[in-house]
């Protein structure tokens, strides 16, 4: 009890200007974002890639992902001041005014494109746009407030970093990247969906559609499942379209394993009626990702 009552009053406590601005950027999913970024340039590049991209890259992705996640944040604070467990960012708090965020994520989204396009190629620069531009307009703006397929389309805007990443080093697209797109793009809905159940309520008080708020929950996970197994079965695509090694091939396999054994184990628990312990799943799926990827970088290095 003293602990949740001392991380109440650390939530509410007065932040620096600095501190304000950086939890404008939503950190922590810049963070899952370059996860899938640095193992992509390694792939790229058959090996270990030029540290001047690589830093290009980092720093223009990095900037991409603080500007569109800072316009979320301006867009949507009123349903974060609705919701627990965003109430306390910096926007519903009224820590920064619009103008300022507004000003923060422009010069931001502006830096990240001039970079990539002038460091990197234009071909990187004109993807950094259309990612802002996707989670922008067509996440936070159309998808999110209209329809429970908010996180599928929408979770597009996520798959982007690995696009950045292979014209970064390339200068061009190929089905490779492609695929890695496909795998986080079928990753996001049973990644978030999960986080969706547990906060339900708080959705369904902030007026969002997010599927668990509009459909049940043995349609939750139904299709929770069906799009895990999409997910394993591209990963494992990657395998022939980029002649990957045996750890990028045996881990694909075990990890995908565990995924969809979760998948299902919720399904299980939702038919039966008990808890279905979404958060198993979340937190799981993001290690999932992490070690997926990290077995591309090394199964390149090979």
């Amino acid at each position: 009890m003293r602990s949740e009552t001392l991380k109440v009053a650390a939530a509410r406590a007065p932040r620096g200007v600095f501190a304000r601005y950086l939890a404008l950027t939503k950190p922590r999913i810049i963070e899952l974002l370059l996860v899938t970024t640095v193992p992509t340039l390694f792939l790229a590049s058959t090996g270990w890639p030029s540290l001047s991209i690589t830093v290009i890259t980092l720093v223009g992705g990095t900037f991409a992902a603080a500007s569109a996640n800072s316009f979320n944040s301006i867009i949507d604070r009123d349903i974060d001041a609705l919701m627990e467990r965003t109430m306390h960012r910096p926007m519903p708090r009224g820590e920064i005014s619009v103008r300022a965020a507004f000003a923060f994520a422009s010069v931001l989204g502006f830096i990240s494109i001039l970079l990539l396009w002038v460091l990197a190629n234009p071909l990187t620069g004109i993807l950094a746009l259309v990612a802002i531009l996707l989670y922008v307009l067509g996440y936070t703006i159309v998808l999110k407030r209209r329809t429970a397929e908010n996180i599928v389309w929408g979770g597009a805007a996520g798959c982007m970093p690995v696009l950045i990443g292979w014209a970064a080093v390339t200068n061009s697209l190929s089905l490779v990247p492609v695929v890695l797109f496909l795998i986080i793009f079928f990753w996001t809905p049973p990644h978030y969906w999960p986080l969706a159940i547990k906060y339900k309520d708080e959705y369904a008080a902030a007026s969002v559609p997010m599927l668990p708020v509009i459909a049940t929950l043995q349609n939750v996970a139904k299709r929770i499942v069906i799009y895990s197994w999409i997910m394993v079965l591209v990963s494992l695509m990657l395998i022939p379209v980029a002649k990957m090694n045996w750890l990028y091939s045996g881990s694909a396999v075990v990890l995908g394993g565990a995924f969809i054994f979760e998948s299902h184990a919720i399904a299980s628990r939702v038919r039966r009626g008990v808890d279905p312990k979404p958060m198993r799943l979340f937190h799981g799926s993001i290690s999932y990702l992490s070690l997926l990827f990290l077995a591309v970088a090394i199964d390149a290095l090979l």
